[in-house]
């Protein structure tokens, strides 16, 4: 039995799993905005209680690393570290981008050649990542401005655009019709199926070089 204790502190709203040999056992969302470090260590606990585990228990643990709020982020991986340090556990980080895909991707009906995961970054400026139908990555994950999305795309294929931008602005920047899918919240059962997938290949990463993924530089100026 592989437990691992999933971690997502990129956006407003947090989000604590447990997942065991890919399936979900528990989670909580913290539903008070921008209170990460006062509630992640309850949540914790909480999914624990809940699967009747100890942290010893545990077999890794998974960060979203971000893209996201660089609060959030450093507040997700501090903790990840902290316990993986303390346990001599392995440390997984997931990207939001390819976790977004990777929901489109899952879903049937979508018959688009490309998905581009497309989040504000901040006024025309974006976080970006492009895959194709077989989770292949055409476009690694990215920080553009709005006037080179396109070009960054270098492809012209059926598109599915996930994004947290409105519909409007999405078809002014790819200039064509495309399908659209807002979202940026992730789903906790892929995520927990996709992260379990990286623990049976081992592809933990080193714990005092880790670091979430900004994809920007994190003071910036208009």
């Amino acid at each position: 039995m592989a437990y691992l204790l999933h971690i997502d502190t990129s956006t407003e709203k947090g989000l604590i799993a447990l997942g065991c040999n890919g399936t979900l056992l528990s989670s909580r969302t913290n539903i008070e905005s921008r209170n990460h470090a006062a509630s992640i260590n309850l949540m914790i606990a909480e999914v624990l209680a809940e699967a009747c585990i100890s942290m010893s228990d545990l077999d890794g643990v998974v960060v979203c690393a971000g893209p996201g709020s660089y609060t959030g982020l450093r507040i997700g991986m501090a903790t990840a570290k902290g316990l993986c340090y303390s346990l001599d556990k392995p440390l997984f980080l997931d990207n939001k981008l390819e976790l977004l895909a990777n929901d489109a991707i899952t879903i049937k009906t979508i018959s688009d050649d490309v998905f581009v995961a497309l989040l504000k970054a901040r006024e025309k400026e974006y976080f970006m990542a492009v895959y194709d139908a077989d989770h292949k990555c055409i476009v690694a994950p990215v920080h553009v401005l709005a006037s080179d999305v396109v070009n960054a795309l270098n492809s012209q294929f059926n598109l599915c655009i996930i994004s947290d931008e409105d519909e409007a602005i999405i078809h002014e920047l790819f200039g064509k019709d495309v399908n659209i899918i807002k979202n940026i919240n992730l789903n906790i059962e892929n995520w927990i199926k996709f992260s379990f997938r990286s623990f049976e290949c081992n592809n933990s990463v080193t714990l005092s070089s880790a670091e979430p993924f900004y994809l920007k530089q994190v003071y910036t100026h208009k």
